[in-house]
């Protein structure tokens, strides 16, 4: 087989997934039907996200937890922020955060409290995490004064997308000595964002009051951000999942912490008060698991 046989198998392969990329578009008579597949769209879709493979125990030769941080400021981590706003645009086009809130909000994921996955926390948990409710002052001098509160006088405020300033992830780094090569595997997943006690409090740092709302872990979500699509900005027409562009590590995140013998701590907590020093040390880290795969085979 040639290679113009291969590349000519590999384009009718991909086929149907760049048809079904915009469901119905071209043949849609009424606006309400974009996005809707039709039967016959739905016989021939059985897409679903790639499955792992089984890993024994006995097939980790060896081994590295290490949690990241995904800062959304960067570019090449716009795709996990946008869209912010849901009102102008498609129902097909939604961020990171939205879809992991839909679904925890309608009980189809499963949130925790912390990265190792041992308390979890329903919706109605969350809500001192994600809404806060104040009284301005005129509502305090209403009740001092014995008058009923008026609904003028509370401020609600709920966090957002456009809130979200960090992703935080928890992944495996292991050497499978069956395949002999150096794997990744996603374990969890956390939106990271000022507490919203204090984000609109001007004389805090909200640097310093970033909190994990909560924990997803990342195998029960896979078939959801799969279904959930990312703006692919080179070509509209294949969109990409979630699912793919985090498996995929089409990110980039810093180390903030790995698993070690004082307790998991951060690498803030032995590297104080220093950016720079802090990110030489994420560097490390990561060196350290880079050669890890080279140092196998070295006899």
């Amino acid at each position: 087989m040639n290679w113009k046989n291969v590349l000519l198998i590999g384009a009718v392969a991909m086929l149907p997934a760049s048809i079904m990329a915009q469901a119905n578009i071209l043949n849609a008579k009424k606006p309400e039907e974009i996005g809707v597949k039709t039967e016959a769209q739905k016989a021939l879709d059985n897409d679903t996200p790639l499955a792992y493979g089984y890993v024994d125990d006995r097939d980790i030769l060896w081994s590295k937890t290490v949690w990241e941080t995904i800062d959304l400021d960067e570019r090449v981590n716009f795709p996990l922020y946008y869209p912010t706003d849901t009102i102008d645009i498609g129902s097909d086009r939604r961020s990171l955060f939205h879809v992991l809130m839909k679904n925890v909000r309608n009980g189809k994921l499963e949130a925790y409290a912390d990265s190792y996955f041992t308390e979890k926390r329903k919706f109605e948990d969350l809500a001192a995490t994600l809404k806060k409710v104040d009284t301005l002052e005129y509502g305090y001098d209403e009740i001092n004064a014995g008058e009923a509160l008026s609904a003028e006088n509370v401020v609600e405020r709920e966090l957002g997308a456009a809130d979200i300033e960090e992703y935080r992830i928890k992944g495996m780094w292991y050497f499978d000595k069956r395949q002999g090569e150096l794997k990744y595997r996603l374990l969890g997943i956390a939106p990271r964002a000022p507490d919203v006690n204090f984000i609109d409090d001007e004389s805090m740092d909200l640097a310093d009051s970033k909190v994990d709302l909560f924990w997803i872990w990342y195998p029960d979500a896979r078939q959801i951000l799969h279904e959930a699509k990312v703006f692919n900005q080179r070509n509209s027409a294949q969109p990409i999942s979630f699912d793919m562009l985090l498996n995929a590590r089409r990110f980039n995140g810093v180390i903030y912490r790995e698993d070690n013998v004082h307790g998991d701590r951060k690498v803030n907590d032995y590297v104080a008060d220093n950016a720079l020093f802090q990110l030489l040390e994420a560097k490390r880290i990561k060196e350290v698991i880079r050669d890890r795969e080279q140092d196998m085979w070295s006899y």
